[in-house]
């Protein structure tokens, strides 16, 4: 069993686009071999937003115990390297008491700043961001995408045309520093990290994660979500917020100032939630060290699990 003293702790990670499962398959998991679960999803760090992030229920959290849940008011700054300094804490915890570390989640930005740290790539250069905004106001994202075509060719084949905010800062980096920002990303891959992983994906037919999300979405709306935003903008926590302009929340705001009907919210709330989900498969299937499995095939992660535990000294009831 890995040791404190060690270079590199063993972690489990399980990914996977949202609404796939992820949390029950790691419960059971780490119940059955008294592992302890690290949350990266960046959403369920926030205090009072428990049905619109589908966090582990107070139940759940006695069965297993939960790290990174919890941890920040809504109108607390939070970010990748804040978290991945939080959860390197959580990790030497759960070492010390040699129990298996789980760390579950769909951010997959979190958990690249985890295991490598964040991308040195140039600081935000507030002159070169607003001159690209203003040529994008006045041109057009078809524009502003042929630009990256024609300086960043590796970026531009990497980003959506229709994503503005990645197209503006690759070619920030470029102009700032003459090189990709694929180029400082692939870098960055190759840097130390403590950490040695299994990785694991959950994944089914897009139809059937389509159908989960319209589900999902039917329950969190059951189970009080207009209620909780409500709860949220009493509080005096303001729709402006990062976090409230997340999804479902920035659905169920619109709902209750009025810009939307209550069908047309979580018709709108269903449709961002499978475009995230499109988002997070492209994302995850970019890392060639995840193992993917279908959501429902247990015994086989299970197995795969076991051999990895029994590798790393631990012993799997």
């Amino acid at each position: 069993m890995a040791k404190l003293q060690d270079t590199k702790f063993p972690l489990i990670i399980i990914s996977g686009p949202t609404g796939i499962g992820k949390t029950q398959m790691a419960l059971d998991l780490a119940a059955e071999c008294g592992g302890e679960i690290i949350s990266a999803d960046s959403m369920q760090v926030y205090r009072y937003m428990d049905i619109g992030t589908s966090k582990a229920s107070p139940r759940q959290r006695v069965r297993v115990q939960h790290h990174l849940i919890d941890i920040v008011d809504p109108d607390e700054a939070f970010n990748a390297a804040l978290y991945a300094s939080l959860a390197a804490q959580a990790i030497e915890i759960i070492m010390q008491r040699q129990r298996p570390v789980f760390v579950v989640g769909g951010t997959g930005l979190y958990i690249r700043a985890l295991l490598g740290g964040i991308v040195t790539a140039p600081g935000p250069d507030e002159k070169l961001r607003a001159f690209y905004q203003e040529e994008l106001r006045r041109h057009g994202k078809a524009h502003l995408y042929h630009l990256l075509q024609g300086r960043d060719e590796k970026a531009a084949r990497r980003i959506a045309p229709h994503d503005t905010v990645r197209i503006i800062r690759a070619l920030e980096v470029w102009d700032t520093c003459g090189r990709s920002i694929v180029e400082k990303q692939q870098d960055h891959q190759f840097g130390d990290t403590r950490y040695r992983c299994l990785k694991i994906g959950l994944t089914a037919p897009r139809r059937e994660i389509y159908e989960r999300i319209e589900r999902r979405t039917e329950k969190m709306m059951d189970a009080g979500l207009v209620g909780e935003v409500e709860n949220l903008l009493d509080r005096g926590y303001p729709a402006s917020l990062k976090p409230m302009q997340s999804l479902g929340y920035k659905h169920m705001v619109n709902y209750l100032t009025g810009v939307y009907d209550r069908g047309e919210a979580v018709r709108l709330m269903k449709r961002d939630t499978r475009n995230y989900a499109k988002r997070q498969l492209s994302w995850f299937r970019r890392d060639s060290e995840i193992q993917w499995f279908a959501r429902g095939d247990v015994d086989a992660v299970r197995k795969l699990l076991q051999n990895y535990l029994t590798s790393e000294g631990y012993k799997y009831s």
